[in-house]
C-alpha cells in the first residue's frame, strides 16, 4: 500500500473528489481533512444551499428534486470554475444527482460514506444549532441510491475512524484513472 505522502504526489491534479452521503455520516469531516492532507480547496456543499432550501430545513421539511436542482447545478459551476481540483461536500444522494455532477465535471470521483440510521441519527442529534434536522433523517434514506457500480466511487464504512478512511481514501486515489472530457 503506498504511504500517505506518495498518495498525494501521484495524484491526478484534474479530478475533483466529492464526499457524498446522507446527513452525519461525516462528509464535512472527512472532506476538510482530505482537502487540508492533499492540499486542495474544500467546498462545502452546504454553504450553497438557497435560504429557501435552509428554511425548509430548519422546519423539517425534507428537500425535493426540485429544491436541489439550483444547488447541485450551484456546486457543478463552482467545480468546473474552480482553477484546481477541489473536494466538494455534497450528499449527492441520487444517481440522477451525481450524472449532473459528472456531466458537467466529466471523470468526478466520489467518497460514498456508508453509515446506518442509527448512526445517522445519533450524529445529527449531536450537531446542536445545526439547520438540518433529525426529523430528516429518514428522507434522505429514502432518497438515497447508494452507488453500487458506478464508476470512480469508493465506498467506506462511515463507522471507522477519520483517520483510517483518509488513509484509505489517500490509497484508492492513485488507483483512479478516469479522463476528464
Amino acid at each position: 500500500m503506498p504511504t500517505q505522502d506518495s498518495a498525494i504526489s501521484s495524484l491526478n491534479s484534474e479530478q475533483s473528489i466529492v464526499v457524498m452521503g446522507v446527513a452525519g455520516c461525516g462528509k464535512s469531516s472527512m472532506g476538510e481533512l482530505l482537502a487540508q492532507t492533499v492540499g486542495w480547496p474544500l467546498i462545502e456543499g452546504d454553504a450553497h444551499h438557497s435560504p429557501l432550501s435552509l428554511d425548509k430545513m430548519r422546519q423539517g421539511i425534507p428537500l425535493n428534486d426540485h429544491d436541489r436542482e439550483g444547488w447541485l447545478n450551484r456546486l457543478a459551476d463552482i467545480l468546473v470554475q474552480a482553477p484546481e481540483p477541489s473536494v466538494l461536500t455534497c450528499s449527492a444522494l441520487r444517481r440522477s444527482y451525481r450524472d449532473r455532477l459528472r456531466s458537467r465535471y466529466p471523470g468526478l470521483r466520489f467518497v460514498f460514506i456508508d453509515i446506518t440510521r442509527e448512526q445517522a441519527v445519533a450524529r445529527v442529534l449531536a450537531r446542536p444549532n445545526h439547520f438540518f434536522s433529525s426529523s430528516l433523517v429518514d428522507s434522505q434514506f429514502a432518497t438515497l441510491e447508494p452507488p453500487v457500480g458506478e464508476n470512480g466511487v469508493l465506498r467506506l464504512d462511515g463507522a471507522l475512524p477519520l483517520e483510517v478512511l483518509l488513509s484509505k481514501v489517500l490509497g484508492w486515489l492513485p488507483m483512479t484513472t478516469i479522463e476528464k472530457g
